[in-house]
């Protein structure tokens, strides 16, 4: 869409050897209005031409059009004489139009008898250009839902007989502000412009015979196991399962999990909180997690069992098998009590008083405050330490992400181990690790790499929407205190909106390869797990741009940096090996898309970060749309980016380009003093 709007622009004319020009650029795409003439004496025809050329790289310009809004007037000398469309424009390609112009002699008749613009022109012309920025405004702000509020707005124009085409499309938008100063019968005018193109990124097509798409399953916070004989096992919410033999390819177990267990097990599950608004039976049962427990020789599953009001628990069952019959064993913690319930639970046990204390009756289920500093049982993770201690992180939103100790003799909570009663600990609930204040985070999950634990956790709303994204801290202990690479914790003892914070390293945010059809958006609510190999791997649930809540399951390898920080491989995992010794500078040396995970994402409209396009060259520097320089630690898979004025520090390997069988280069790096993740893929054009 493009619309002329009364508004001086800060582009300057540029004087042509005949006529007049004037010429604005954006992001590789530039503008040049040209006119035959630099002045016209009164009755004379205006000739120009607009040239659109369209060079930023693997981009199309959309078809579009547009309206004029030049000096007053400068009018069309026909109907058709002032051209208003514009077809697709490819990347590399230019578009020229042509039309003829003529100045208005009543105007331009009071123009030279001193007269001036007429005041009630120049008034609309201001509100033409409050209320598009009023909307510009209400879109930026509040994304796809602020787009009908902002139709509702533009609409206003109408009465001042200007019209807005609106797109749905999965587009960006470059806006460019070109225009040109000629003189008309002795007075100064303007063709003058607000462009505003949208423009998307062209798909990079793959052959059939290239093509290698993995069988993917339906499994929301998967939780990933691998049994003794190799396979590997997911489980997740609403008791969903599926196996696979190398991460890649998925089979579903639902029906057969889910057929596994009883009514005698079923009903022991929902003793505590059934669920009023849950219509199958599974249908509040969330985020399972199973381990091997070799001292009761069973398959331990945790598992959430959340209910209204915060009245939730997590319970054990055990299994000889990994995919089943469980049984109930207990209940590990409780949520959501009050004075009548109390002592239902394992509380009176656990803090050795038979009254309900008063902190949860201040924060309580039936004052609606209970979230204010207490958890909502859900969303377990259960690990052993290097000391074969086995512990459990659990909790969400509300009163943040807990701490507990389990006894390895029976899997349940440990009653041996008191906590402190404090800002950061209940001794009830363990000790808080993460969270608190409603602000958003859930999904905890640990798992010790190298020499660190390291704590996942998922920000944001599920939805594909909803901004979900996974954060990464670490500590040299299990049970904290947790930081990111800034030395940032994960606590938050008052309210903050999170989503696009920069607390916490976020390994990937939405991003859209060239060879993807869709974006991926909303990856959230992860395992991880370091194979039998030493490989290690993140293992999540996934949504896309396709307008619909639509999720699947994938898997991607982690690395560490030479600081020994976490980050992703940028394709799902097939079958890709580290090499330790790493590459030679002419083997890594080549064009590149580079994906840089920027914060700052209008997720509401589900936006993806897109590849920008460099090289690195062999002499060390980086050249294209970003700049800078770049070294490789020799004898290992070690590089250093230095991208516009940003350093990253990461690892170079071989992979094959997500849903192809095309190997290539690629890298994943984090930056050193803005924790940024940035992945490369060597072009594979």
């Amino acid at each position: 869409m493009i619309m002329f709007l009364c508004a001086v622009t800060m582009v300057l004319p540029v004087s042509a050897e005949d006529g007049s020009s004037g010429t604005a650029s954006e992001e590789g795409i530039t503008v040049t209005i040209t006119t035959d003439k630099a002045e016209y004496n009164a009755g004379e025809e205006i000739h120009y031409s607009i040239t659109i050329e369209n060079n930023k790289k693997y981009w199309n310009v959309n078809s579009t059009s547009f309206t004029y809004s030049n000096s007053e007037g400068i009018v069309p000398v026909s109907d058709d004489s002032m051209p208003t469309q514009i077809p697709e424009i490819a990347s590399g390609e230019s578009y020229k139009l042509d039309g003829t112009l003529i100045g208005d002699s009543e105007v331009f008749a009071a123009a030279a008898a001193g007269g001036n613009v007429p005041v009630g022109i120049i008034a609309a012309c201001v509100a033409v250009v409050l209320v598009i920025i009023a909307a510009v405004i209400i879109i930026r702000k509040k994304g796809a839902k602020g787009a009908k509020a902002a139709l509702i707005l533009i609409m206003t124009l109408s009465a001042l007989g200007t019209s807005v085409i609106l797109e749905a499309a999965e587009y960006e938008t470059v806006t460019i502000r070109p225009y040109v100063k000629l003189r008309y019968a002795g007075e100064e005018v303007m063709i003058r412009a607000v462009m505003e193109f949208h423009v998307q990124q062209q798909v990079l097509e793959i052959g059939v015979e290239d093509r290698e798409l993995a069988k993917k399953v339906t499994c929301h916070d998967p939780s990933i196991f691998r049994d003794e004989d190799g396979t590997y096992y997911i489980f997740g919410s609403f008791l969903a399962g599926a196996s696979t033999q190398d991460l890649f390819d998925w089979t579903s177990i639902d029906a057969e999990f889910q057929g596994s267990f009883t009514e005698d097990t079923k009903a022991q599950i929902r003793a505590w909180n059934d669920d009023a608004s849950a219509g199958n039976w599974n249908d509040y049962l969330w985020a399972p997690d199973i381990i091997y427990n070799p001292v009761m020789e069973k398959y331990c599953m945790y598992l959430s069992a959340n209910g209204d009001n915060w009245k939730s628990n997590i319970v054990l069952l055990t299994a000889d098998a990994v995919d089943g019959p469980y049984d109930y064993a207990g209940t590990i913690v409780y949520g959501g009590f009050n004075a009548e319930d109390y002592g239902e639970t394992d509380a009176p046990q656990v803090l050795g008083e038979s009254e309900i204390p008063e902190r949860y009756i201040t924060n309580s289920v039936d004052n609606r405050k209970w979230g204010d500093m207490f958890p909502n049982c859900i969303d377990p993770c259960v690990f052993y330490d290097d000391d074969g201690n086995l512990w459990m992180s659990y909790g969400s939103w509300s009163g943040g992400i807990f701490m507990l100790e389990l006894e390895e003799e029976t899997g349940l909570r440990d009653y041996s181990v008191s906590y402190e009663t404090d800002i950061h600990s209940d001794a009830y609930f363990g000790r808080k690790i993460a969270g608190g204040a409603y602000v958003s985070g859930e999904a905890s999950y640990i798992q010790k790499i190298g020499d660190y634990y390291f704590l996942f956790i998922s920000y944001g709303n599920l939805e594909a929407a909803g901004g979900y994204n996974v954060r990464v801290f670490r500590s040299e202990t299990p049970d904290g205190g947790y930081v990111d690479e800034l030395g940032n914790t994960p606590y938050y003892d008052k309210y903050f909106f999170n989503y696009n914070d920069s607390v916490g390293i976020r390994l990937f945010g939405g991003y859209k390869w060239r060879n993807f059809l869709t974006g991926q958006v909303a990856q959230g609510h992860n395992s991880a797990f370091v194979d039998a190999d030493g490989k290690a791997y993140i293992v999540f649930h996934t949504r896309t741009t396709k307008g619909t809540e639509e999720h699947y399951v994938k898997a991607h390898q982690l690395f560490l940096t030479k600081e020994g920080w976490i980050v992703a491989a940028p394709y799902q995992t097939n079958g890709e090996s580290l090499n330790n010794s790493g590459f030679a500078v002419s083997d890594v040396a080549g064009d590149y898309e580079i994906i840089i995970h920027e914060l700052d994402i209008d997720y509401g409209s589900l936006a993806t970060n897109k590849p920008k396009f460099a090289a690195l060259t062999e002499d060390g520097k980086i050249t294209g749309e970003l700049e800078g320089s770049w070294s490789l630690e020799p004898g290992t898979p070690y590089i250093t980016l230095k991208l516009d004025g940003k350093t990253y520090s990461g690892l170079t390997l071989t992979m094959k380009v997500e849903n192809t069988g095309i190997e290539t280069m690629v890298f994943t790096a984090l930056g050193v003093d803005n924790q940024i993740t940035v992945w490369g893929s060597k072009s594979i054009e």
